[in-house]
């Protein structure tokens, strides 16, 4: 009898830990699908347009892309965060715009009017990122510059290191990064220490919960986020890097970018004070647009 009694335990507890973990791997791989108006209205620009692409596993990925009204000739990849879509990125665009850049603002996949079910925090982003950068140069810009917002700035970084390890081309000419992440399981311990309001002595159990709900993702949908690791990425990369992080941010601490300008020693880290997550814009803009467009001005 004892013998049944805990053996139904084990039974419950372990069917409470794989629900546990496949809730956990839903909230995170399948964020909950926004779709917004367009990037920027016509009557501050020419026309948008929407254009779309194949992935390289056959995914449909749209974007919106605008021509400036008085091109320089270059053109600005922008990236959103995670449970955004493109047109999270209007104020970006219009300062890009009004500085003569072409401006490509993407849905990430699983995000928007893009494809796909799962988010993969760049295991296949980054290489959809290398595609649009190879759009944009199928259309005439010689010069191909990118920002990335939190996750969209995380995927940027692995994007220009796979393509440095790789030995070719580089697609970007320089680069601007805010409120990256430097390494997933690390960001996902923190946060899951933070939000779940558990005490300093109790860390191990967010590490085993995130290791354990990645054993789980990669199981049940193919999807290895161990190999998620920007830090690694960023030394591959040689092209000029622009490290923007908010010293308020409590979402991914500054400790991160911190952490990436030691492992690449031609980055620069701009610390705003006050800034929240993706805040430095809001929080100062003037500086926020002298800094941004002298950075790709003189690179």
């Amino acid at each position: 009898m004892r013998f049944r009694r805990v053996a139904v335990l084990v039974v419950i507890t372990a069917a409470l830990g794989l629900g546990a973990l496949e809730l956990f791997c839903q909230k995170t791989l399948k964020v909950r699908r926004r779709v917004g108006g367009p990037v920027i209205s016509a009557s501050q620009a020419n026309p948008w347009r929407t254009v779309a692409i194949l992935a390289r596993d056959h995914i449909r990925l749209e974007a919106s892309f605008i021509a400036p009204e008085q091109s320089n000739g270059d053109c600005v990849l922008l990236l959103h965060g995670i449970g955004a879509e493109r047109s999270s990125m209007r104020r970006l665009a219009t300062l890009f715009l009004s500085n003569g850049y072409g401006v490509l603002a993407p849905d990430s996949r699983a995000s928007g009017n893009s494809g796909g079910d799962l988010i993969t925090y760049g295991l296949l982003e980054k290489f959809d990122a290398l595609d649009w950068a190879h759009w944009l140069r199928s259309e005439g810009c010689p010069s191909v510059y990118a920002l990335g917002e939190s996750l969209g700035a995380s995927v940027l970084i692995q994007a220009a290191g796979l393509i440095q390890a790789d030995s070719t081309e580089p697609p970007f000419r320089s680069i601007i990064v805010e409120c990256p992440f430097s390494d997933l399981k690390s960001v996902g311990e923190a946060r899951l220490q933070l939000f779940g309001h558990l005490p300093e002595w109790a860390g191990f159990i967010s590490i085993m919960g995130v290791r354990s709900a990645m054993l789980y993702a990669r199981a049940r949908f193919g999807v290895d986020l161990s190999r998620v690791s920007p830090i690694e990425d960023i030394a591959h990369i040689q092209v000029p890097i622009l490290l923007i992080h908010g010293l308020a941010d409590r979402r991914t601490s500054p400790s991160n970018s911190e952490a990436l300008r030691k492992a690449a020693p031609h980055a620069v880290l701009w610390l705003v004070p006050g800034a929240p997550h993706v805040g430095a814009f809001s929080t100062a803009p003037e500086e926020f647009s002298r800094r941004v467009l002298a950075w790709f001005a003189q690179t």
